[in-house]
């Protein structure tokens, strides 16, 4: 049988029936749900509790959940950190009875499709459905047609798995997009995968960094200049504009930009035309924009620092890249790679090393993992293989710290009673109080437990089903 084409798999997809879970206790609502559902042309499940709901997301997959907030053992809110690392994992919408403004940030923060009242009508409870299932469409039709290359981003995590999601969409348009993350995610190395698997791949990627644009001659960098607009100008200028025609122009820390040029290129951006220095006319330029920051935008709008009307035009698409400690399962194959080539492959990391690094909360990113191992590397001189040793020293004080803490806490807090046990019976039980201590300090969020334990999130969940503990 010859393979399916992209067009027919793009049909079949629009056409199949999708699968809705929905998680609510009140039924009467949910049986509203189900009749929504089956006039649209869906199946449909009801589950009344968290429990139930991982449970049927574990055995069966889903197109999409309807979650409520307060379930009987449980805020739905705790799920949806699980759920976004479920493979093809379903798109959320929560629902529930209560307006919360916090409620509603914390939702769409942790990978919600949308937050909609209980109270809300019929029409646009429909309509928010249809379109969270043609996204979650879209995005299995990009995985599956899509070949990304990634340009030297490294992961398979599906927290990253997201962003390049979005990646591939930003790579079939020509809208701006806005890269948002902390210092050290790879802003600049997701800029140039969107530009490389975009149409404009074969011409210039052109980088300027806002923050190291000099005062008096930005106007002339960005802009260009013609012969003698002003003292030195001895011969014409292209300017990164000129440069940027028919490519890509990549600003990095956008919220750097001067006020006085936030105007500027705001009417830039609109006519996609500029003036150079000393220049009778404008000239024409047809370039692609993305933009990157570590800065909150809209905490600069309210603070008077950045102009609303320029964000609107940098935001077409939105990025935002998760940090290193929300990725930790990428941490093996980051490690592997960058020793790598910074070696020559020469060099072997042990598995103590590897759970060293787990330990760390990398408030750096990537950038910061670099640095340590080539720290590292020079440290280990002709050794093959790497141990905690070779770590920088400031690293290994906290790796210390951290364990006598972990070592105080236990013993303070489970002493042996009664008759004593062998080894192993102890070990088993401090391991199975450690874990439950643990599941119940991070609110059964599982990405959070395995940062904190130190472990890969496979490894957690194989340890709590040898314990016979539930997540």
């Amino acid at each position: 049988m010859n393979p399916k084409t992209a067009a027919e798999y793009a049909m079949e997809t629009q056409t199949r029936q999708a699968k809705v879970l929905i998680v609510d206790d009140d039924q009467i609502f949910c049986r509203m749900l189900e009749d929504l559902l089956q006039r649209m042309g869906h199946a449909s499940r009801i589950c009344n509790r968290v429990d139930a709901c991982r449970r049927e997301l574990e055995k069966n997959r889903w197109d999409l959940v309807l979650l409520d907030v307060g379930l009987p053992d449980g805020s739905g809110l705790t799920l949806l950190p699980w759920i976004r690392q479920l493979p093809k994992a379903p798109e959320v919408i929560i629902i529930t009875g209560d307006g919360d403004a916090d409620g509603a940030e914390l939702a769409v923060n942790n990978g919600a499709w949308d937050y909609l009242m209980k109270t809300a009508a019929f029409e646009r409870i429909n309509l928010i459905v249809a379109r969270a299932l043609e996204y979650h469409r879209t995005t299995l039709q990009l995985r599956a047609f899509k070949t990304l290359d990634p340009s030297g981003i490294i992961g398979k995590s599906p927290a990253l798995q997201r962003s390049l999601d979005l990646v591939s969409q930003a790579a079939l348009n020509d809208f701006n997009v806005l890269i948002t993350g902390e210092t050290g995610t790879g802003k600049e190395l997701f800029a140039r995968a969107i530009h490389a698997n975009s149409s404009r791949g074969a011409a210039k990627l052109v980088v300027v960094d806002c923050a190291a644009l000099p005062k008096n001659l930005v106007e002339s960098v960005l802009f260009g200049h013609v012969k003698g607009a002003f003292t030195g100008a001895d011969k014409e200028a292209p300017g990164l504009f000129r440069e940027a025609d028919g490519g890509t122009l990549f600003l990095d820390e956008v919220g750097e930009l001067p006020q006085d040029l936030q105007r500027i290129f705001l009417r830039v951006l609109q006519e996609k035309s500029f003036r150079p220095v000393g220049a009778s006319r404008e000239e024409p330029s047809d370039f692609r924009l993305i933009a990157a920051t570590n800065k909150d935008l809209d905490l600069l709008i309210d603070q008077g620092n950045f102009r609303e009307d320029l964000l609107f035009r940098l935001r077409s698409m939105s990025i935002h890249l998760p940090p290193l400690r929300h990725r930790m399962e990428d941490l093996p194959e980051l490690a592997s790679h960058y020793i790598g080539t910074l070696s020559g492959h020469s060099k072997k990391l042990s598995k103590e090393f590897l759970t060293a690094l787990a330990v760390h909360d990398w408030p750096g990113n990537v950038r910061e993992l670099q640095h340590v191992l080539e720290s590292t590397i020079a440290a280990s001189m002709d050794e093959k293989n790497l141990i905690i040793q070779h770590l920088p020293a400031n690293l290994r004080v906290m790796l210390a710290r951290k364990g006598m803490e972990a070592l105080e806490e236990m013993n303070d807090s489970d002493p042996i009673h009664g008759p004593l046990p062998t080894i192993r019976e102890y070990r088993l039980l401090q391991d199975r109080n450690y874990l439950s201590r643990l599941i119940q300090e991070v609110n059964h969020d599982m990405q959070a437990a395995a940062r904190r334990a130190g472990l890969s999130i496979s490894r957690l969940y194989s340890l709590l089903r040898e314990h016979g503990l539930r997540h």
